[in-house]
This record gives C-alpha cells, structure tokens and sequence, in this order.
C-alpha cells in the first residue's frame, strides 16, 4: 500500500483530470432508449434496472472523484475494484483534500466536464451540501437498511462508513502513550498534539475537537468546551498546528495524533515496516462515533457512473472493503443479520465500548457554526 497524506490539504492529485478547466459538460448525458434519463434518475429501477445503469455509465467511461486518498479506510482497493468490475476509469484530484475543497470543486466548477461526480464528505459538510442544494436525490438498492438517523429523508446523502475518534501514539518517542484528553494536557506532551486538518474544514478534526468537548463536559448541543480544550492545549504548549499525516508522524513531528480509529489502526500497520510503533486507543473520556457520507453532485458530469459508484460502495463487496481498511460499514448490522459480513476483518477492528450515539442535522450545523466563529482564536498564538 502507498502512504498519502490524509485528506486535510489540497497538495497533490493521484490521478489529474486531463480536461480543460472551462471545458463545458458533455452534451451526451446518459439516456435509454425510451428517454429515462441518468441525471435524474432516483434509483436505478428508475433507470430501467441496475443492467440499464451499467450499460449507461460503461459508455460513459470515466467518473470524476475528489479527495479520495488510496490509503483512507482502503479506497485504493475500492477504486481498483470499481475499475475491474466494470472497465470504468476513476480521476481522483486533489486526494487529500478536505471535505469543504469538495464542496467548493463543485460550485465552482459547475456546468464544467471535470467537476466531481461523487461526493464523500463528512456528515456536518453533507448537510451543509443538501442544504445548498448541490446533491442529488438517489436511493441505492440498500437504502433501507441503512439505519434511520443515518440518511437523508431525501437520499441526497446517506452514511457509508466511521469510526471513532482516537488517539495515535508513537510508542519509540513518547515513553507513555497517552489514552484520555484528559492525559494530553499533562505536560509531558509539550508540542506533540496535533489533529488531521483544521476543523472548520476537515470532517476528522471537526470529530476531534467534538469528542474533546464530551470530554470536558460538553455535548452534541454543546461544543464550546472542546474549542476551551485546544485553547488551553495550545496555552500549555501541547498542541502543534502541524497538520498530522503519516509523513509527519514518520519524521516525529507529530508523535501524538487525533484521528479517526480506521486511520490510526491502518497506519499502524503501514508503520510496522518502517520502524514505527504506532499505538491506538479510544479515549473513553470523549467517545465521539461518526461516519463519512456519500453523495452525488446534482449537475455531476457522468450520472450514471456516479449512480453506479454509490451502488458498489453499499453492495456487500465494497461494504466488506471498508470492513477490511479498519472501517465500520453502514451495513454491518444488516449483513451481519443476512451472513455477508466478513468476520474475519470485523474481528480486528479496534475495541469499543458502549452503542455509538450521533449528533443530529442541527447540532451539526451549530456546532460548525461556534468552530466557524471561535478556532482560529482559540489555536492563535
């Protein structure tokens, strides 16, 4: 497996989109021959059954994705199995960019050939979508078992796989690993703290900095207290605003690291080799569980790929792929009930205790709102 960087800053492109920057949209959107046609197509029965939908996007022959790293919860595996599966080639640009670089890509961009097709964001930027009005209403053939309060009432966005926050500690240079946020202000850590990204941007230190405010006596209706804890971690000299990646953790600037589990858990495999040891722990202090969001960008270039992209992430396949990358799949209560869940990577995943609880649409959107107003000062300095 390649290391990137997590999708925290817009640096590279996996894959460049080889299309004029103000090329328009194809004119050929996909169509059957009795006129269905792809790009409002809300299910694939809409379409004319998911033959019809295959047919349409292999003609198609391209979708556009964005900020999709191969190493992130096992994508390099589900983008190779999408493209074997159906002979569909997958541009990824900007792989490390962060859920609002997707969000701008397709204002920006719309009517343009090389605007995303797909979306994968973090649940609070995936309402922010929605309520813009970008996303495209589209129920995939497992939309039902999808757990309620994990979808949109209109399927412009639904959950696909999460974790937990965590805490990934370099075993070689810290002598003990910290477990708990309250453990990161002991100074011992001084300048070892970091988060994957900037919260008012990226969907993992956005679920860093609310797991710190359960942690400090907080809520989901409530998270100024996690904005008081990185204050006082920055007053302290814990917090480094150096942006965790594997590169950095590798050159030991940040030894100590807030991110999901699924990515902590993955580097720590990658690491092995490379003479890291890398430690994960969920903090019981700040248990905050969330999951990424799939959606399709209403003016998406290729709709029928797009369509078809979303279906083989949530058939048992692409679910069972994230189950390999350390990720919990929205679907695993369902296949666990119908015997298509791959036990075997289940049972690797990192130890929890507890039933996960989400914030709502509306603590969400508050919550980005007080991180809106309030990070940059509490981290300045």
């Amino acid at each position: 497996m390649t290391v990137s960087l997590p999708r925290t800053a817009a640096l590279g492109v996996i894959a460049a989109l080889a299309l004029s920057a103000c090329g328009a949209a194809p004119d050929n959107t996909s169509t059957t021959a009795d006129g269905k046609n792809a790009a409002t197509a809300a299910s694939a029965a809409d379409f004319g059954g998911l033959d019809a939908l295959v047919a349409a996007a292999k003609k198609e022959g391209k979708l556009n994705a964005i900020a999709l790293p191969r190493d992130w919860a096992n994508y390099g595996a589900l983008i190779d199995g999408f493209e074997k599966k159906y002979g569909i080639k997958i541009a990824v640009e900007n792989p490390d960019g962060a859920s609002q670089d997707e969000i701008n890509a397709v204002t920006s961009r719309k009517g343009q050939d090389r605007a995303p097709d797909v979306l994968d964001l973090g649940s609070s930027f995936a309402i922010s979508a929605a309520q813009q009005g970008l996303l495209a209403p589209y129920k995939v053939a497992a939309y039902a078992d999808i757990p309620e309060g994990q979808k949109d009432a209109q399927a412009r966005w639904y959950n696909d796989y999460g974790g937990y926050i965590s805490i990934g500690c370099d075993a070689k240079r810290v002598k003990t690993c910290p477990t708990t946020f309250a453990d990161l202000l002991k100074p011992q850590y001084k300048g070892q703290v970091a988060l994957n990204g900037n919260p008012t941007k990226s969907g993992s230190a956005f679920g860093g900095v609310y797991a710190a405010a359960l942690a400090s006596g907080g809520s989901f209706d409530d998270i100024q207290p996690g904005l008081d804890f990185f204050a006082k971690l920055k007053k302290n000299g814990n917090y480094t605003p150096v942006e965790s990646t594997p590169a950095t953790v590798e050159k030991g600037e940040t030894p100590i690291s807030i991110d999901w589990d699924y990515l902590n858990a993955g580097y720590a495999d990658e690491f092995k080799s490379k003479g890291v040891d890398w430690k994960v722990s969920v903090p019981s202090d700040g248990q905050f569980s969330q999951f990424y969001s799939q959606a399709i960008n209403k003016d998406a270039p290729h709709p029928a790929a797009a369509r078809l992209w979303q279906e083989y992430l949530y058939s048992a396949e692409g679910q069972n792929l994230w189950l390999k990358g350390y990720a919990r799949p929205a679907l695993m209560t369902a296949m666990e009930k119908a015997g298509t869940l791959d036990k075997t990577a289940a049972a690797k995943l990192p130890e929890v205790s507890g039933t996960p609880a989400f914030p709502t649409e509306a603590q969400q959107s508050k919550a980005k709102t007080v991180l809106g107003q309030g990070w940059a000062k509490a981290v300045s300095g």
